[in-house]
Parts: C-alpha cells; structure tokens; sequence
C-alpha cells in the first residue's frame, strides 16, 4: 500500500523552528521528486518547496526562500523540511507529495501530483 506520513509540525513561536518530515511506504521515493505544499484556511493550496530524483535540485517559493531548506534521505526513504525564523503567516496544514517525472520549474502545481499525504498542522503564534 503506498503512503505518505508527515510529521513533526506542532505549535511555535514566531522565529522559531521546525523540521517536517515525510516518510513514504510501499514505495521508493528515489525515483520520485517530492514537494511540499500548505494550505491555509480559506486559501488554495500553494508549492512551498521541491526536490527533484536525479540530481537533488531544489525549488522554494519566493515566500519561504532563505528560512526553508527541503533535502532527502533515500536511505530512510524520508524527505524533510526545515523551517527556521517561521512566521505567523506560515501557519497552514503542510502536505508532501509525489510526482514522476520531475517537474522542473512547474514544480508547485498541484495537480501534477499522485500522491499525498494527509498533513501536519503548523501553527505560528505567540
């Protein structure tokens, strides 16, 4: 049965951090590029970050560029995102997912994906 999990969101401050994690199972991810995408309430769903199979290449929404770092570990067959100096405004349910092939530089449409995970609320807020 293919799967995602994410985990690891939770309630913080602003400035503070969080790593999101997204496991995959009954599949391997490696061939597969995996974004990130939130959804706020009352907000569509918007690419926060991606990397892609072949050569690790990462995308990031202007938003998050330079707080958000997304990297992978074939060997756990887990992808992770970093959020550091978080915003009231990151606040959202985090999703990853999977698409093949790479997408390249339309890596946030969403409807390009096959498969989800069933999110992690992050909540900024002091």
């Amino acid at each position: 049965q293919v799967q995602l999990v994410e985990s690891g969101g939770g309630l913080v401050q602003p400035g503070g951090s969080l790593r999101l994690s997204c496991a995959a199972s009954g599949f391997t991810l490696d061939y597969y590029a995996i974004g990130w995408f939130r959804q706020a309430p009352g907000k569509e769903r918007e690419g926060v970050s991606c990397i892609s199979s072949s050569d690790g290449r990462t995308y990031y929404a202007d938003s998050v560029k330079g707080r958000f770092t997304i990297s992978r570990d074939n060997a756990k067959n887990t992808v992770y995102l970093q959020m550091n100096s978080l915003k009231p405004e990151d606040t959202a349910v985090y999703y990853c997912a999977t698409v093949l092939p790479n997408l390249g530089s339309s890596w946030y449409r969403a409807y390009e994906y096959d498969y989800w995970g069933q999110g992690t609320q992050v909540t900024v807020s002091s």
